[in-house]
């Protein structure tokens, strides 16, 4: 696993950005045969090739939704109400979503790029970036905007390019 260098991440990202969202809408309106057998492919090959905690750009930049659920247990683990870790950490985005106030993340160590909640973190940050989503038609929405924070999608959507335009 390789330490992510922003540089060259900013740098592939202003050159490409414009052809892999292209490559994303095309691919959720038609998707190709077989992409959703791919993808857990490419995913594998990611994780071997990126290391997020090298990274941690999710946390720095982007916000999880939280749950309802996830209010309940995070504010557990704090012995605080629901309510109070709201007002505390928490407010709506434009679409109602509970969602960080502060950027990065109050749980983020930004010393070893660790989550601090790890074992109870809100369910998107589990899943994120979302690789490995079962349709690639339900997630292609999301790794359009991913591809801008997350090194990781960036070089899923680089691997699937690759791989569909060969077809």
């Amino acid at each position: 696993m390789l330490a992510v260098n922003f540089h060259s991440f900013r740098k592939k990202l202003s050159f490409y950005r414009k052809s892999y969202r292209r490559f994303l809408n095309k691919t959720e309106k038609n998707p190709p045969l077989g992409i959703d057998k791919l993808t857990p492919i490419i995913a594998k090959e990611v994780w071997e090739e990126v290391d997020c905690l090298s990274c941690a750009n999710c946390c720095k930049k982007m916000t999880p939704t939280f749950t309802k659920q996830d209010l309940k247990r995070i504010s557990a683990h704090f012995n605080q109400t629901p309510e109070a870790f709201y007002k505390q950490w928490l407010e709506k985005d434009k679409n109602k979503d509970m969602v960080n106030v502060n950027q990065p993340c109050q749980f983020l160590n930004l010393k070893d790029h660790k989550c601090s909640i790890y074992e109870i973190r809100p369910v998107d940050c589990a899943g994120f970036p979302h690789l490995t989503k079962k349709k690639w038609v339900e997630y292609a929405h999301i790794h359009k905007q991913n591809i801008d924070y997350c090194p990781a999608t960036f070089k899923m959507v680089e691997k699937m390019v690759a791989r569909i335009e060969k077809v």
